[in-house]
């Protein structure tokens, strides 16, 4: 599905690569979650794979395959066919990833209009029913609405509504839940977990919270200044941590009791 290799990125006014020599791969239907702090890489790994590297500002190297057709290598037009028709991308600050003076409707049909030939009455159609998959109440009202109308529960909704639309088979997700609280937090990984059974929509779920990978991620890969320092099956990571990163980011999730685990 998704293949990783030996992925390299450096920006030209850093001294240190962003991303210093990846690997991984993600499976047909498979959902791994990518945990490190800030400034680990993981964002930059994310747009490396969307294809929203700044190329004139970075050298790379490596390969990203999606089924077998490279995206790091792709020229411009070959990844505009690929984006959001084959990934689907969510952000974390859904507020400023809407268009303030669109409705909502037009934002969710807006990669129906780039990559089919819908008309106006089906995209809306389609654009109804992925609203409704991700449990919007009242799309058809939704639809009609402007962003500042919404929460940031439902805005990231909306958002999710977008990235699904045209069903991709890749779904990245940057930090999709950080600024939720922690409620509607828990909604939106049952949502993105039932999208996963559905849909067979793969992911690359991206957190700096590994108890909020935990709760939807069969693997995990930890990111620390640029490498992969551990990876695996996630409740193996999560009990057994071998590497000291790692063991501090377990050690850093409160429990019940509020102790630390």
């Amino acid at each position: 599905m998704l293949e990783v290799k030996d992925l390299h990125v450096k920006f030209n006014n850093r001294n240190r690569e962003a991303v210093g020599g990846i690997s991984f791969n993600i499976e047909d239907g498979g959902i791994l979650g990518l945990v490190g702090e800030s400034g680990s890489g993981k964002t930059v790994t994310a747009m490396s794979i969307a294809g929203l590297l700044p190329r004139r500002q970075c050298t790379y190297s490596g390969d990203i395959l999606l089924d077998g057709k490279d995206l790091l290598h792709a020229n411009r037009s070959q990844l505009r066919k690929i984006h959001g028709r084959d990934i689907g991308v969510v952000f974390q600050e859904p507020m400023s990833s809407t268009d303030p003076l669109m409705k909502i409707g037009r934002q969710v049909e807006e990669v129906l209009k780039i990559h089919t030939d819908m008309n106006s009455v089906q995209r809306r159609e389609a654009a109804l029913e992925a609203m409704e998959a991700v449990d919007l109440q009242d799309p058809a009202l939704i639809y009609d609405c402007y962003p500042h109308q919404l929460s940031g529960g439902m805005l990231q909704r909306v958002m999710i509504a977008s990235a699904i639309v045209i069903e991709p088979s890749l779904l990245l997700l940057d930090e999709p839940t950080t600024a939720l609280d922690v409620t509607i937090q828990a909604q939106i990984l049952d949502l993105l977990r039932r999208l996963n059974r559905t849909k067979g929509i793969s992911m690359l779920f991206i957190s700096h919270n590994l108890g909020v990978v935990r709760r939807l991620c069969p693997r995990v890969a930890v990111m620390q200044r640029g490498l992969i320092v551990e990876s695996g099956d996630t409740e193996t990571v999560f009990h057994n941590p071998q590497h000291p990163y790692t063991k501090a980011l377990v050690q850093a999730i409160p429990t019940r009791e509020g102790r630390l685990v």
